[in-house]
């Protein structure tokens, strides 16, 4: 970032496209019969990911890379329960190269911590694997910038696994919205805002959950995770497949340090486990799009209150929001929303395709993250049938780029900062 005070504060440096590289909008591969997957990382979200996987058709896990052996026996286990072939192994600290450098796969998907990310997801699609990243698919300007590079110069795709794209609400409104029902989309807002002390300021025999988190809300300001919320309000909007986002403007609260909170909500009285934890703050940050829109994302995990990601979509001819009950109002009472067997028909109506293909058994097989399942379906049949997909590199280099950026503008006076144009100008032929 730079210093224009004729424009803004900060201002983006967009890197120069090299010769051997071409933007990969609707990027379309060769289809792969079956999909040959090698999955790194298999804690929480990897051995979910495990399950969801093996249920999806031409899908098929050939390796499992961790660098604990207990997290491999438990995958492999549930392969052998499901009647799955036993996938390859690759348990050192940096097998995953290996796993990367096997040519009988095709897919890495990435469940790693969050600073593996990228370097795995480069490495990879440098020898030419496809890619799929848990969130956020990266922390900085820069390795965003060298995502979207070598997904350019290796045209592999290299997606981030948002889930929240492919929840129920988001999706059917979002078919509303392709549909007209709402007019033309003016301002959105998301968010993650989720009472997270439990995992972030854990007693001290339980230092090992959520480090991630922990020591980004400790060191850093601005909104560390703003993906969940920022993917569907950006899809609804169509950025940078009709609009983008130009510069943003962020601020956060203090940081709150507490006492004794181990002692005080876990039961735990002993003086070895009462300590001063350094809660993390709540931050609202402002985006302008180039069409003149606007969109609010927040982020809060250090404070009680229910869980939210908003979503809440304002256009010409009407308004929605999820939380804390989904709520719909259309043209021509706008000053109302619809009663719950209104909304429901409406719901029935706009359908989104994908719920109607995966929806009843996404929610056999993972229940209340069917979002996941859907996710992953798309995922493959793209895939399999040689289409571009749902989420492509720009998106992950355009919502993850917000936690660097957000801490920038905080840190210096809550000013402007220019949001860099990944597709290099691109968009504007799509």
């Amino acid at each position: 970032m730079k210093t224009d005070n004729t424009t803004y504060k900060l201002k983006a440096e967009i890197k120069p496209r090299k010769a051997d590289q071409h933007h990969v909008l609707q990027l379309a591969c060769e289809p792969l019969p079956i999909v040959r997957i090698a999955l790194i990382g298999l804690g929480t979200r990897g051995s979910l990911a495990v399950n969801r996987l093996m249920n999806i058709e031409g899908a098929q896990i050939a390796a499992l890379c961790d660098i604990k052996d207990e997290n491999l026996r438990n995958a492999q286990n549930h392969l052998k329960k499901h009647h799955q072939t036993p996938a390859a192994e690759y348990i050192v600290a940096d097998d995953w190269r290996r796993a990367c450098e096997n040519p009988d796969i095709d897919l890495i998907y990435i469940c790693t911590d969050w600073l593996s990310h990228v370097p795995i997801a480069v490495y990879a699609m440098e020898h030419g694997k496809h890619v799929a990243i848990e969130v956020p698919a990266a922390l900085t300007v820069d390795e965003c910038w060298q995502l979207v590079d070598t997904a350019e110069r290796t045209r592999r795709h290299c997606m981030m696994l948002e889930n929240c794209c492919y929840d129920f609400f988001e999706l059917n409104t979002l078919n509303m919205i392709r549909q007209g029902l709402f007019g033309e989309v003016m301002h959105a807002e998301g968010a993650y805002l989720h009472d997270l002390r439990s995992l972030n300021f854990p007693p001290r025999e339980d230092t090992r959950k959520g480090m991630n988190r922990q020591k980004f809300s400790r060191e850093h300001t601005g909104n560390l995770y703003p993906t969940h919320g920022l993917g569907p309000v950006c899809m609804a909007m169509k950025i940078h497949r009709d609009d983008k986002m130009n510069y943003l403007v962020s601020m956060s609260t203090k940081q709150q340090g507490i006492t004794d909170y181990a002692g005080k909500v876990y039961g735990h009285n002993s003086p070895e486990v009462r300590q001063t934890y350094k809660l993390g703050d709540m931050n609202t940050t402002l985006i302008r799009t180039e069409n003149e829109k606007t969109i609010m994302i927040q982020h809060n995990i250090s404070n009680p209150r229910p869980y939210s990601r908003i979503h809440s979509v304002t256009g010409t001819r009407g308004y929605f929001e999820k939380y804390p009950l989904p709520k719909i109002a259309i043209e021509p009472d706008t000053n109302n929303f619809l009663t719950k067997k209104a909304l429901n028909v409406l719901m029935k109506k706009y359908e989104h395709p994908f719920i109607k293909q995966y929806g009843k058994q996404a929610k056999k097989v993972s229940g209340s993250r069917a979002l996941d399942f859907i996710m992953d379906s798309r995922l493959i049949y793209c895939l399999r049938n040689g289409l571009p997909l749902d989420m492509d590199v720009y998106d992950a280099a355009e919502w993850s780029c917000l936690t660097e950026l957000t801490e920038l503008s905080v840190t210096n006076g809550s000013c402007p900062v220019e949001i860099p144009d990944f597709t290099r100008g691109d968009w504007k032929k799509y």
